[in-house]
């Protein structure tokens, strides 16, 4: 069976195409400039080739920081050119500051501006034809889903929240006895399954069945027909890691086993080893830091929080011990007079310095203490207090499996979504979780570093 198919990129492809050619028009642009116009602060040639790699690393580290790469970000041209703005002017300002890597000084200092302008215009040039050609209809991925119509609606809802180009164009019902309607998604007969991927040209097919037998022989044989032909067709709950980065784990069953083969890094000594040291070492900078700060979040305190500077608090640890932790006091005094409260975004029992604390993360400074006592690392699942791990336990699967390893001062689960303030956010974030235990890297840890530094920088701390 012959079928058009249509050119789509991985998330993972289009953003190495992103910052490929942000490197290839940033390089580009600076020969051209170099070759037509009386500029010799940045010349290429094979002497001084490591100055286009150091600009290369930093404009991909830098922007990664500031969100340059986030395909929800860069399907938006105004915040893209934001993006592009920040990246391009910190990414300067770092290229003249590190001169032992770079170019000194140039002797005209229009130069400056010719190399600022030059990369500001390079990458925002890219990204115009990046939205107009590579975020058109046409590289979209057309995917056509298959299961039960009672979890098709949360489905399609996580897949647009990550993936601009990820186009669900309808689904097939495996529940037979459902009357189950969906609006503003079109519903297809199994029957016609062969003729709808020739007819809407469908790219993928993802089969999000969680009974075997509601997979008729009729749509075995067609899905089976298909995958011969060359059609991919993929199963949910590996999509959904893949796209989500999180592991669906309330659709988990017996074979629970199959979705947690857990990171080797876990029992890998020399892992543990680097990852206890950069424990230690960002801790005692962190804790210098804090000592530096710590007379002005002491005069901020007495002027907006008017109360005890610190406060400690039980929170449930690795293999569910329980330790306390450590923090600078953002709450009102006696937060929690008529019992515990889940912690919301813009909770009324915040102070406003309190407030301003949380947004800059200053208020987790303490716990590096924690972290040099060993009983946190710098990454891992958030801790929880022992009540909400004694209710969340009993309403949410695997709630106690984010216990096999340290809890953290930032993680996988902070930066990819702001608070926790119900069952439904918990089980989110136990999903990253559980993502983060699974995954766990030096690359994965490198990840959730940079998208700190990005949560601090554009004030979303929790």
């Amino acid at each position: 069976m012959a079928s058009d198919r249509r050119i789509n990129f991985e998330i993972s492809e289009r953003k190495i195409l992103l910052r490929i050619c942000d490197i290839l028009f940033v390089l580009g642009g600076l020969h051209l400039i170099g070759s037509y116009f009386d500029f010799d602060y940045f010349t290429l040639t094979r002497e001084n080739w490591y100055w286009s790699l150091v600009l290369a690393v930093y404009i991909t580290l830098i922007g990664t920081v500031f969100e340059l790469y986030d395909l929800q970000s860069s399907s938006k041209l105004d915040i893209t050119f934001k993006n592009v703005v920040l990246t391009s002017s910190v990414t300067v300002l770092f290229y003249l500051l590190t001169p032992f890597f770079t170019p000194f000084l140039p002797e005209k200092r229009i130069e400056i501006i010719y190399f600022y302008l030059t990369i500001l215009i390079a990458i925002f040039l890219w990204r115009i034809i990046y939205l107009s050609l590579f975020s058109s209809p046409r590289f979209y991925k057309k995917v056509l889903l298959i299961g039960e119509v009672s979890h098709i609606k949360s489905m399609i809802k996580s897949f647009a929240e990550i993936d601009p180009n990820y186009d669900i164009i309808g689904f097939i019902n495996s529940e037979t006895n459902s009357d189950l309607k969906l609006e503003g998604i079109e519903e297809f007969d199994s029957q016609d399954l062969i003729n709808i991927v020739a007819d809407y040209k469908i790219s993928e097919i993802v089969v999000a069945s969680y009974n075997p037998d509601a997979i008729t022989p009729q749509l075995y044989n067609s899905l089976i027909t298909l995958l011969e032909s060359g059609h991919v067709i993929r199963e949910y709950t590996q999509v959904y890691e893949s796209l989500v980065h999180r592991i669906p784990v309330q659709f988990v069953g017996k074979d629970f086993y199959k979705y947690f083969p857990f990171s080797r890094s876990n029992q890998n000594k020399l892992y543990q080893f680097f990852s206890r040291t950069l424990d230690v070492i960002v801790s005692l900078v962190g804790l210098i830091i804090g000592i530096i700060l710590t007379p002005f979040i002491i005069i901020g305190n007495l002027i907006g929080n008017k109360g005890p500077l610190l406060y400690k608090q039980d929170r449930v640890g690795k293999n569910g011990e329980h330790f306390q932790i450590i923090k600078f006091r953002t709450m009102v005094i006696n937060a929690e007079a008529k019992g515990a409260k889940w912690a919301e975004a813009n909770d009324s029992r915040v102070t406003p310095f309190g407030r301003f604390l949380r947004n800059t993360r200053l208020d987790e400074i303490p716990q590096f203490i924690n972290v040099l006592n060993g009983e946190m690392a710098l990454i891992g699942p958030r801790p929880e207090r022992p009540f909400f791990v004694n209710e969340l336990s009993k309403v949410i699967p695997f709630y106690e499996t984010r216990h096999i390893i340290k809890p953290g001062l930032t993680g996988w689960a902070q930066v990819k979504m702001r608070y926790g303030s119900s069952v439904e956010d918990s089980l989110i974030k136990l999903q990253y979780d559980l993502f983060y235990i699974k995954r766990r890297s030096f690359f994965l840890d490198v990840n959730v570093i940079v998208k700190t530094i990005s949560t601090i920088l554009y004030y979303r701390g929790q």
